[in-house]
């Protein structure tokens, strides 16, 4: 063979090196992309209530972007999370609702990890153009309430932590068993704003991160002194089975990035 044939079917096997080596990266990057695990550091699983559930949702492309890792969030009821996060189940950052002693005592969660996020009050809603009505101190709450022809709050039965606040802030009013008849138990903070907008509800209370419904106006809080804003607090599991991205998720979810989200969702960051 001579030199000229040998050196061009040098370079020619040389070139098809090449291109196998590309398309053989290019499968590995493929396959390890469809696994989730292309350009990341592994998944960071989170589970929290409804009440804090839009401010997450925006923040977690940010955290994602920023560290790389890939967050996988449970949504539901407070009471229901909570009964989760006692039972031990699976999560690397639980989120919970005041009182938490059990939680703590259960030993899923590493107390000294413990952030509280923000918190968020219980509002009250009207569907879109009708008047909002005075509810500016808890006497002229208890007026509006007894007024109104139909009120639909979260069903604290099913979990529901706004729905709890309620059913205990009419109580503190005194008027608990004047207005059941006219109460509507709804499936979440979602299913009593929709009540409000398809004017089936006058009146519809839940947390105010909950009322994003465009077919309600906002009233404003119920005052804080018959009903307390509530709180959330995060922690890493004892459980974590990526301990390192909980605890990057935890100090970005309390950082002053994620209280601007807080913000915009109507939250007060921290305690």
């Amino acid at each position: 063979m001579s030199r000229a044939i040998r050196g061009t079917a040098i370079a020619v096997l040389a070139s098809a090196a090449l291109v196998l080596g590309l398309a053989y990266g290019a499968a590995v990057r493929s396959e390890a992309k469809a696994q989730g695990g292309a350009g990341t550091k592994g998944d960071v699983t989170l589970i929290a209530p409804g009440g804090i559930r839009a401010p997450i949702e925006q923040l977690i492309p940010m955290f994602e972007s920023k560290t790389g890792y890939k967050v996988k969030a449970t949504f539901g009821s407070g009471g229901g999370t909570h009964k989760q996060v006692v039972k031990g189940d699976a999560f690397d950052v639980p989120v919970v609702q005041p009182p938490y002693q059990d939680v703590l005592d259960s030993g899923n969660v590493v107390a000294s990890s413990e952030r509280s996020l923000a918190s968020v009050a219980v509002g009250v809603a009207v569907r879109k153009g009708a008047a909002k009505p005075d509810i500016s101190t808890p006497e002229a709450l208890k007026k509006t309430l007894l007024a109104a022809k139909s009120i639909a709050y979260p069903d604290a039965a099913a979990g529901a932590a706004a729905g709890v606040s309620v059913e205990a802030m009419l109580k503190t009013l005194g008027i608990a068993d004047q207005i059941q008849a006219k109460i509507q138990r709804a499936q979440g903070g979602a299913g009593a704003m929709a009540a409000v907008a398809k004017g089936n509800a006058e009146i519809g209370m839940t947390f105010l991160s909950e009322m994003e419904d465009p077919g309600i106006d906002v009233a404003g809080p119920l005052p804080s002194k018959v009903c307390p804003p509530t709180r959330l607090v995060g922690f890493v599991s004892s459980h974590a089975k990526n301990p390192e991205g909980a605890k990057a998720l935890l100090a970005f979810l309390s950082s002053k990035q994620a209280a601007a989200a807080y913000k915009a969702q109507h939250m007060t960051p921290g305690k």
